[in-house]
């Protein structure tokens, strides 16, 4: 690809990310504030959660993908469709294909506080009912890619050259970076892809309009052009920042709690199956 084909991204917008407290043993708050579908395409959420085992119930999803990363504690898996599971620490990531239909919880370690990002992701109508899969990435298994002062964690999709073996429905990079001080470097990302970062430590200097943001801010990245695009980064301070992009589903949404389809009648036909005990496939 030659030079003059990329698009130097620009962050189109900052906004500081907030926790409420919800009980004495949960606190939250949007990254990725749901019902902005055409904007964060084709992600629909992202929560920020400060949890205890008892926080949350078991529960359903279906017609999506959620991936959860783990930012501080230990999460336990558990999943009565398949019987798949595991225990995350820091630095690891579940990706779940929901997909027809999975009922599960996720339940911090007895003691524990976890802290934790969790992102939905939209299947395309064709892939709503497809099997539901996990895949357990290991911070310390996925590939890395190095620079000076700069390591690039490949959790999903590539980067300059680094590919994840993680198996996408929807085409999505997510990159974990970590950054010494006076670091720079960029991501290369399809100009069609839409996407956010979210800074978990430090501070540094964002994209080509050289946007300052510290911890607890998500950025939103500016438009990749009709090619090639990457976005350049600069650190001010040790950084640490989670990079999501992905190719935007561009379908009709229809959202009802934990169910994500394209029509009213398929949100009805969740709920009924998961009330009447038919929902597993």
């Amino acid at each position: 690809m030659e030079n003059e084909e990329i698009t130097k991204r620009r962050i189109a917008s900052i906004r500081k990310v907030y926790l409420q407290e919800h009980s004495s043993i949960h606190a939250a708050g949007p990254v990725i504030e749901p019902g902005n579908w055409e904007k964060f395409d084709p992600f629909l959420l992202m929560m920020e959660d400060k949890f205890q085992k008892g926080a949350f119930d078991i529960h359903p999803h279906r017609g999506i993908e959620t991936v959860t990363y783990v930012i501080e504690g230990a999460i336990e898996h558990f999943d009565s469709h398949s019987g798949e599971g595991g225990v995350l620490g820091p630095g690891d990531v579940q990706w779940m294909t929901a997909g027809s239909g999975v009922v599960h919880n996720e339940v911090p370690s007895e003691g524990i506080i976890a802290h934790s990002l969790q992102l939905w992701i939209n299947l395309p109508s064709e892939k709503k009912m497809t099997a539901p899969r996990y895949q357990n990435l290991k911070g310390s298994e996925v590939p890395v890619r190095e620079e000076d002062g700069v390591i690039f964690k490949v959790f999903s999709g590539s980067s300059k050259g680094v590919v994840s073996p993680a198996l996408n429905h929807v085409p999505v990079t997510m990159v974990e970076v970590r950054m010494k001080k006076g670091a720079a470097a960029s991501q290369d990302l399809p100009g069609s892809f839409k996407g956010f970062i979210y800074i978990l430590e430090g501070s540094g200097v964002f994209g080509d309009n050289e946007a300052y943001a510290v911890k607890g801010q998500v950025l939103e990245l500016g438009d990749g052009g009709n090619a090639g695009s990457e976005i350049f980064v600069k650190a001010e301070e040790p950084l640490r920042f989670l990079l999501y992009a992905g190719e935007p589903v561009k379908e009709k949404i229809v959202a009802r709690g934990p169910f994500v389809m394209n029509t009213e009648e398929e949100i009805r036909t969740a709920y009924k199956e998961y009330m009447e005990g038919t929902f597993l496939k």
